[in-house]
């Protein structure tokens, strides 16, 4: 019988998806369930960008440039600018999803064995673009009983080797919440240059920072032009997940001359979805100011309710939409599913994501859930009620 590749068989199943064919079930057998295991917002998505597509007249859906449509570069560009980050539209290529672009960013920068410095907890689907890639994840650990601050920056310094190529940070953090002040920022800045690195930053929730704190880019440090990669998406901005559009972003040109093979190789980016990517750029402050006003809110609500359930412990995120809660369980993994497959209040459960596929260190996180506060306040009140009944009946 033919086999499987090694990298097929090593490759992790998604700690966010691996339990969708038990909501799947569940759902048929008539429960209602309270998705907090993924980033899919129920904000609306801008009508601006539903109606560019809606109201198109293309006769003929054709293939785009391999680096985005030049007129959409530009336009994010612009969005930069005001942002206070300045590139050329030459400096982005667009991309299907941030995730195609932390893929051609690994495959430009780096070759099999070598080695990515990463603090965990981090986004799960790292893990996949590191064995896909052939390339080795080297922790850097933080914890929930400092709410995931990281440890001093030089910390990151004593885990470069010959192999190492790069620092990954997400900023601000899923699966945490973790915002990088602008001092760390200038200091692992330093660091890649000294070590002659990358420094990648997935930059996807620039939008969302909280309780007066500002997002600090990797692109404002003077001096970094030739270090900094960044890595960003429309799908939780302007909640248009299923348009998979990202785009990579350096002002190296060697680094994008080589990314540009890899997106030629894949031809291009959806039309349609780049379309509604322009036409979103046009989204009003309004919106922005309104979906924080809304997401700090959730956050206040969900830790607050979470903090009145005996033997959790929480952090408090300072952006993004995600927490890590701690649970009183030996393993999430089989509580998590149990949830779906064994447990219901009148007929409702919840669905989370276990935390151990959201690190790269074995045996950790196993009594951790990644909880995202994408629903409405109600229903977030009713899914930590649905959790701490949970709680009191599970037997590990």
């Amino acid at each position: 019988m033919p086999i499987v590749s090694k990298k097929g068989s090593l490759m992790p199943q998604s700690p966010i998806r691996k339990l969708v064919p038990y909501a799947e079930k569940a759902q048929k057998a008539g429960k209602t369930i309270y998705h907090l295991n993924i980033g899919q917002p129920d904000i609306k998505t801008p009508k601006i960008a539903l109606d560019a597509v809606k109201n198109n007249s293309l006769e003929i859906l054709a293939y785009s440039r391999s680096e985005g449509s030049e007129t959409y570069r530009q336009k994010i560009a612009d969005y930069y600018a005001k942002n206070d980050i300045h590139v050329k539209h030459d400096d982005i290529i667009v991309t299907t999803g941030g995730s195609e672009a932390l893929l051609f960013a690994f495959g430009s920068i780096m070759d099999v064995d070598d080695e990515v410095i990463i603090p965990e907890p981090f986004y799960a689907n790292y893990n996949g673009f590191s064995t896909s890639s052939g390339v080795t994840i080297v922790p850097v650990v933080s914890k929930i009983d400092d709410n995931f601050a990281l440890p001093p920056i030089e910390e990151f310094e004593k885990l470069i080797t010959p192999k190492t190529k790069a620092i990954l940070i997400c900023n601000p953090g899923n699966p945490t919440g973790y915002l990088y002040s602008k001092e760390e920022i200038k200091k692992l800045a330093a660091i890649v240059k000294k070590h002659d690195l990358f420094l990648i930053a997935d930059e996807v929730y620039r939008e969302f920072t909280y309780d007066g704190l500002e997002h600090y880019s990797i692109l404002q440090v003077e001096g970094l032009e030739e270090n900094a990669i960044v890595i960003d998406s429309v799908s939780k901005r302007y909640s248009m997940c299923g348009a998979r559009i990202g785009c990579l972003v350096s002002k190296n040109k060697t680094l994008i001359q080589t990314a540009l093979k890899f997106a030629q190789a894949r031809l291009s980016p959806p039309t349609f979805a780049q379309i509604a990517s322009e036409a979103a750029l046009e989204t009003p402050q309004s919106y922005f100011d309104a979906v924080i006003t809304e997401y700090v809110d959730r956050r206040n609500t969900l830790i607050s309710e979470l903090q009145k359930i005996d033997g959790v412990k929480v952090g408090t995120p300072k952006g993004a939409f995600y927490c890590i809660a701690e649970l009183p369980v030996k393993n999430t993994d089989r509580f998590a599913q149990w949830l779906l497959e064994d447990f219901d209040v009148n007929g409702e459960t919840i669905m989370v994501a276990p935390a151990a596929g959201f690190y790269s260190t074995p045996g950790v996180g196993l009594n951790q859930v990644r909880i995202a506060y994408v629903l409405n306040k109600e229903s977030l009140i009713k899914s930590v009620q649905i959790l701490k009944e949970a709680l009191k009946v599970y037997k590990d």
